[in-house]
């Protein structure tokens, strides 16, 4: 990675943080990748590449889709099922990300909680 990549990379971690903060309910997690999930379900992360993930409900993912000329978000060269790439001149946007990032919150906690896994020690 580049320099110039690390700084994108860098203000784009920043901007996603800032955008969490202004949700009180919403917990930042990740040490080095941040994330975002609830009930064992992860709906917002950072990528190594500096992108920001968002899952969303099938209307709302079309919808954000078409209206940001975005696309379906990829890791490890495959699509993820339910989540959007967030442009960053939207990502950038605070206050309009806020509604998604909501959105996406308001989504996934209506999903029934994954069940915790049993820890043998």
């Amino acid at each position: 990675m580049s320099r110039q990549d690390e700084k994108i990379h860098a203000h784009a971690i920043e901007l996603y943080e800032k955008l969490i903060e202004m949700h009180p309910a919403i917990e930042r997690k990740g040490k080095t990748l941040p994330y975002t999930s609830v009930n064992g379900h992860m709906f917002s992360f950072m990528s190594k590449e500096g992108e920001m993930g968002l899952r969303l409900p099938t209307p709302e993912r079309d919808a954000f889709i078409k209206r940001h000329k975005a696309r379906m978000m990829e890791q490890y060269g495959r699509e993820m099922k339910e989540y959007v790439a967030v442009p960053f001149t939207l990502l950038s946007d605070t206050l309009n990300m806020l509604k998604y990032l909501q959105n996406s919150y308001e989504y996934v906690s209506s999903l029934k909680p994954k069940k915790k896994k049993n820890t043998i020690k």
